[in-house]
């Protein structure tokens, strides 16, 4: 179930029916957890987060 939750979670936020902190509460990790989730699943982190490197050096711009 919980991957099934992260998985929806992921889908609603590359379609952007959720920001990334509504999708990372979905999901039930933090922002920068989830930011590091859709990184390795290839989807573009669209928000900046303050104060995190997780995702930052990771987001694409494509």
């Amino acid at each position: 179930m919980y991957t099934h939750g992260l998985n929806t979670a992921m889908t609603l936020y590359r379609n952007g029916t959720l920001t990334l902190s509504q999708a990372a509460s979905r999901a039930g990790r933090s922002t920068d957890a989830f930011a590091t989730a859709l990184v390795r699943h290839g989807i573009t982190v669209r928000e900046k987060q303050a104060g995190s490197r997780t995702a930052e050096g990771s987001v694409r711009a494509d």
